[in-house]
């Protein structure tokens, strides 16, 4: 399997250079298909590349198109010649050139190609017939990817929830629910410092000066990959298993709409808390909002629920009461939102989730002054008949002024 990773390699450079020269040389602007129908006497010159499948050879050069058509509509650099260590594998986009034994349930995977079988343990929440097939080699570790075509369906509730992701809470609903935050990254923070510290103690390669890492650089370094990697794979098992339970019961989800980009943007240069805004940034992605985000919105879709994304700038969710809509900015040292006009006091995170669904629903305090229609009760009775009670109340207030 190394072999046949370095040879997609070799392949991908090969099909970078023909483009290159092709152009600079003699104007001429190589297509995959022109290189796709080159296959066949390239393997009359290099008769290794006989014994890997054609198709996925095919999908190696369609990763060099893409990269350039990604190019060429200014969305990436221009491709470059890529190292062994930076080449992951390759694919099979379609049923050829490999074979899958199983039923959903364990079984193994054949590379007919390379003649090899490798043993599948688990088991598949939704099975049908497989289409294509990736082979990853990441941090030591060989990974298959095998999609499937399929009808995955997922059973849901009838409920409604709003929710607003944060760093002190990760999750926090509108029915008063709270997720603390599982801080994988801070939990295994200390290790990977000290770990990283062992690594740069050794000789560490350099290839412009030709200098070669030494076997101990190469041990720590994969020992701080296998932290590194641990983080990973908890924080993505914490984010399915939260996505699941919260679309277990609820098929309509309200959030804020978040510019996660802008959030986790490094602090200015020269700025007094550039210290604060690293922490910041480290613990909003150690919670994964974007990935949660996904996986609920994914999970829905399957579903067949609704997920609503509030404009944060236009409702202002955590600076909003949910009771009766007043507005009042916070700091973020604040985690107890009491309204100075009605009273009414909830856990920060937990008020702007409400706030969320609220407008999610149409039934927004932001619009209390109007007559909202809507069939949708709550235990305190429905945003319309709170609405009422407030206006009568404001109309009894005024009477006895006059």
């Amino acid at each position: 399997m190394h072999w046949a990773r370095r040879m997609h390699k070799d392949l991908y450079n090969s099909a970078i250079a023909n483009r290159r020269v092709q152009y600079e040389r003699y104007d001429h602007s190589v297509s995959y298909y022109e290189q796709q129908n080159s296959l066949p006497a390239f393997k009359e010159v290099w008769p290794e590349y006989k014994q890997l499948g054609s198709q996925a050879l095919q999908a190696t050069l369609k990763r060099v198109d893409l990269a350039y058509q990604s190019f060429f509509k200014g969305l990436r650099g221009k491709p470059k010649f890529k190292s062994i260590r930076h080449y992951s594998g390759w694919s099979y986009p379609a049923s050829s050139g490999w074979k899958v034994h199983t039923t959903g349930d364990n079984g193994y995977l054949e590379l007919k190609d390379l003649k090899v079988s490798v043993r599948m343990r688990g088991k598949a929440r939704t099975w049908g017939k497989p289409t294509t097939c990736t082979i990853v080699y990441r941090q030591g570790k060989w990974y298959a990817s095998i999609s499937v075509e399929c009808a995955p369906v997922r059973e849901t509730g009838d409920g409604a929830v709003g929710i607003d992701f944060g760093t002190h809470h990760a999750v926090a609903m509108s029915d008063g629910t709270i997720i603390d935050n599982p801080r994988s990254q801070h939990k295994a923070q200390e290790k990977i410092k000290k770990a990283s510290k062992q690594k740069r103690r050794k000789r560490a390669p350099n290839f412009r000066k030709k200098i070669k890492a030494s076997k101990r650089w190469k041990k720590a370094s994969l020992k701080v990959s296998q932290i590194q990697r641990q983080v990973a794979n908890q924080r993505q098992d914490w984010i399915h298993k939260i996505a699941s339970q919260i679309v277990s019961g609820n098929s309509l989800i309200a959030t804020e709409e978040l510019n996660l980009k802008g959030m986790t943007r490094k602090a200015k240069k020269g700025s007094k808390r550039k210290a604060q805004k690293t922490r910041l940034n480290r613990s909003m992605l150690d919670v994964g909002i974007g990935e949660l985000t996904k996986a609920i919105e994914y999970k829905l879709q399957e579903a067949g629920g609704f997920l609503v994304y509030v404009p944060t700038k236009t409702v202002k969710p955590s600076q909003t009461c949910p009771n009766c809509g007043h507005q009042k900015k916070k700091d973020l040292s604040e985690r107890v939102h009491y309204c100075s006009e009605c009273g009414a006091t909830y856990d920060r995170d937990v008020a702007a989730a409400l706030v969320m669904l609220s407008w999610a629903l149409g039934t927004s305090v932001l619009n209390r002054g109007e007559e909202i229609p809507t069939s949708i009760p709550r235990h305190t009775g429905g945003w319309k008949q709170i609405s009422s009670l407030r206006r009568q109340k404001l109309t009894v207030q005024r009477s006895n002024g006059k």
